[in-house]
This record gives structure tokens, C-alpha cells and sequence, in this order.
């Protein structure tokens, strides 16, 4: 798919539900967010995974309300036997998930493989790519373009800082997260930022989602619901970035050239498709 042709999601916040836990599934939808994935890996013991697996596949067996959030299942690592079982069940269903999040992903072979499964099955299935190998982060840039069905990818830090045996915080990370930021960016993806881990840090977690968001980054994901609501408002396009927005287009469309000067600032016409994409990212937030 053209980077011109992706449609623009909003995709400022995510949240995980258990599979082995159904029952929290429609709170999880109803929490604000604009992601609910439904976790089968780090979140399930061993023990569990059979019927994570299953209670997980059973609720994309009726038909999901139209209610503008992103429905998604991380699987397991489909180079372990856990991912291959949640692979194999779900090329067998006949309602298939919306969309899978492929975690701990070291090379693009294992996202084409996925891809021509999904294709062999008939299913539709969207794929979203958490990148928190060292090995997925040297790739990130042939991933990121290795399959039409991707949509974002995610910023795994947790891993990532063990991968890399540096602290889990913003500077040790930087370099990494503008890696993945610079690999979604290319393909025209979405690029999602990791949980805030802290609960009691509100103001540390708005801190790190604006320094997310300046760097890039769509969205940032949370632990619990009460950190949504500053999500969102972190990465919904202000009142103020609307109207310029309007205002860069509509004189753009009125010149008629390559340049324009706005408030004494020259800006060229490539910053268009940043303009449009604020205003897509906007109505797409007022309609979640």
C-alpha cells in the first residue's frame, strides 16, 4: 500500500485485556481508549495459555459493535510453540480477530510468514509489530515494509532495555524509539510508545507521552484505565493545530506554488501531508 493511500487512525492510546478474562473485555472497550488488545503472551502463564487462547478467540465470534476502538490479540512469539498453537487456531476460525500484535519480532521472514498464512486462510487480519528485540530494532526498517497488512508498530521498552542492558527510561531509550519512529515513518505507519509503568507518576507519564509525541510517535499505551483520558489529550491535535492547519492548507491551495510565508515563516509544501494528516487524526479522534 502507497504511504498516500494508509487511512489515518487515531491510535493515541492502548490498552491490554486478559483472554483468560472475557469478563473485562467490554470495560477494557468502554475505557476511552483507542486500542484494546487482548493479551495471550507475557500477561498469561504457561499454564493458561490453552485457555487464554480460547475464551480469546470466542469473543470475535460475534460480530464486534462499530464503536471506532481498534480491536487487536498479541500472540505469543511464533518461534515458540505457544505462538504457533495461537497461529494455528486462529487460521481455523472462521472469525478470525480484527488484527494481531506480533511480539518479540527479530526479522521480517516471521511477519511474511504470518502475512502468507493469514492470505492462505482467506482471513483479513490487520498486523500490528512490537519491536523490543535488539535484533527487531536493527530490522525495524525491512519490517516496517515487509507486508501490506501492517498498520503501526509498537515500542516494546521493557524488553528492549533488557535486550540492550541499559535502564528503562527515556535517555538510555531515545536512540531506539527514533529507530522505530524512523522505520514507521518510512512505510507511513502509526508508531505506538510503551506503557508508563508508573501509576502513581501521573505527571512523570504526560511528561514522557509529550516527549513521545514530539519525537513522533501516534500514541502511547497504558496499564490502567485512569491514565487514558491524559493519553488522549496528550495526542489529539490542539484547537490551536487544527486552525493552522486549516489555515497552511488553505493558503497553499490558494497560491498555488511550492512556498508560502505564514506569520513571517516560510514553509514549503511538503509539510501538506503533515497538515492533512493532523486534520484526519482529529476527526478520527472525535469520532472514538
Amino acid at each position: 500500500m502507497n504511504v498516500e493511500q494508509r487511512p489515518v487512525k487515531s491510535r493515541r492510546s492502548f490498552i491490554f485485556s486478559p483472554g483468560l478474562k472475557p469478563e473485562m473485555f467490554p470495560k477494557a472497550l468502554a475505557s476511552g481508549t483507542d486500542i484494546v488488545c487482548v493479551e495471550l503472551e507475557d500477561g498469561i502463564a504457561p499454564k493458561d495459555k490453552s485457555e487464554a487462547r480460547l475464551k480469546a478467540l470466542q469473543l470475535f465470534e460475534t460480530p464486534q459493535a462499530d464503536d471506532g476502538v481498534e480491536r487487536i490479540v498479541r500472540i505469543n512469539s511464533m518461534r515458540e510453540s505457544f505462538g504457533i498453537a495461537d497461529v494455528q487456531a486462529i487460521l481455523a476460525t472462521k472469525t478470525p480477530p480484527p488484527a494481531l500484535m506480533m511480539p518479540k519480532v527479530k526479522n521480517s521472514d516471521e511477519v511474511i510468514m504470518l502475512d502468507n498464512l493469514l492470505t492462505e486462510a482467506g482471513h483479513d487480519t490487520r498486523l500490528h509489530i512490537i519491536i523490543e528485540t535488539n535484533a527487531g530494532l536493527e530490522a525495524c526498517f525491512d519490517i516496517a515494509h515487509c507486508s501490506p497488512r501492517i498498520d503501526a508498530l509498537f515500542f516494546g521498552g521493557v524488553d528492549m532495555a533488557a535486550e540492550l542492558r541499559c535502564e528503562n527510561a527515556w535517555q538510555p531509550l531515545l536512540y531506539a524509539r527514533s529507530r522505530v519512529v524512523h522505520a514507521a515513518a518510512s512505510a507511513g505507519l502509526d508508531v505506538v510508545d510503551v506503557p508508563f509503568l508508573d501509576l502513581n507518576d501521573p505527571e512523570g507519564m504526560v511528561l514522557e507521552a509529550q516527549q513521545a509525541k514530539s519525537l513522533g510517535f501516534s500514541g502511547k499505551g497504558s496499564i490502567h484505565p485512569k491514565q487514558i483520558a491524559e493519553l488522549n489529550a496528550v495526542f489529539t491535535p490542539t484547537d490551536e493545530s487544527i486552525a493552522r492547519a486549516k489555515r497552511i492548507i488553505e493558503t497553499f491551495e490558494e497560491a498555488d506554488t511550492g512556498l508560502v510565508v505564514i506569520d513571517g515563516k516560510l514553509i514549503e509544501k511538503p509539510v501538506l501531508r503533515d497538515m492533512y494528516r493532523i486534520l484526519a487524526i482529529a476527526a478520527a479522534a472525535q469520532k472514538s
